[in-house]
């Protein structure tokens, strides 16, 4: 009994080791990021301010915001950026809707291609689409065969909309993918109580499935939104004439013009882009509570 409580006050007359504070943890990655990250974009940000006549002056920014080939960029990333968000929910929701609602055989199938699908790069998408629709593509080879005409008629890929088309063969995947996951939560009950009520299909997806996938509608266009204005492969690799996007914009500056300082204006332009409409989007998503 004297030694239980011999062994007791030791205990209590002995202290226990400080346990690490847990921001010392977050100090290596921290370190990491701003090393890989954050240290590249400050020089970007800090090169934007250096005209090529030396020191430091808002100069850059004058020049490229002057410039009518930034307005036109801008201007063509927007709207194909817009244009292929539009595209990529409305086909995403309606083939999620297929996929989740309709029984077919080999539909389990398709949902776990999607997922191999995310992990495609953008230009491979591409390329499959130049195999088809290219001006030597399968489509045109096809198409002069059987008439005889020295060219096809499928010569929009080099276009505006081919660039679009594309990006919505490739990002709508990215929009499928909360939405299926979505669906799968969804009580399928309410939609049985809502047909046994006399409603029909569109009803049931505007009333019922739609409020639900909202959240993932919302989530899913706005990580396309801003991938969108970050694309370069895809109008890279569909050689669009005329069709010169701020990532296009950036390449050309810095490697075919040498202009480092016009480069990184506008790269500082679409990171502010990209940010701010993740600012938005954050804000929205909490003030209808997804």
């Amino acid at each position: 009994m004297a030694s239980a409580t011999l062994i007791g006050a030791t205990k209590k007359g002995t202290k226990s080791p400080d346990k690490v504070p847990s921001w010392v943890w977050a100090l290596p990655p921290i370190a990491a990021l701003a090393l890989v990250f954050l240290y590249p974009l400050a020089l970007v940000v800090q090169q934007s301010f250096q005209p090529d006549t030396g020191g430091t002056s808002l100069q850059p920014y004058a020049d490229v915001f002057g410039s009518v080939a930034f307005r036109e960029a801008l201007s063509t990333t927007v709207w194909l950026a817009v244009g292929a968000t539009v595209g990529c929910l409305v086909l995403g929701f309606v083939l999620a809707l297929v996929i989740a609602f309709v029984p077919f055989p080999g539909g389990k199938a398709v949902a776990k291609f999607i997922d191999v699908f995310l992990s495609f790069p953008s230009f491979l998408i591409t390329l499959a689409l130049l195999f088809i629709y290219g001006s030597v593509g399968m489509a045109n080879g096809l198409w002069t065969d059987v008439t005889g005409a020295a060219d096809g008629p499928f010569q929009f890929l080099t276009t505006p909309w081919g660039v679009l088309l594309a990006e919505i063969t490739y990002f709508t995947p990215f929009v499928m993918r909360p939405l299926l996951a979505a669906f799968s939560q969804l009580d399928t009950a309410q939609i049985e109580a809502a047909s046994s009520l006399g409603a029909r299909a569109p009803r049931i997806i505007r009333q019922v499935i739609l409020p639900e996938a909202l959240p993932a509608l919302m989530a899913g266009g706005s990580l396309v939104l801003v991938m969108c204005l970050n694309e370069f492969g895809i109008v890279l690799f569909t050689g669009a004439k005329g069709v010169t996007t701020l990532p296009m914009l950036v390449y050309s500056e810095a490697i075919l013009e040498s202009n480092y300082p016009a480069a990184c204006v506008v790269a500082v332009v679409n990171i502010g882009i990209s940010v701010g409409l993740y600012g938005l989007y954050r804000l929205v998503s909490r003030r209808v509570g997804a």
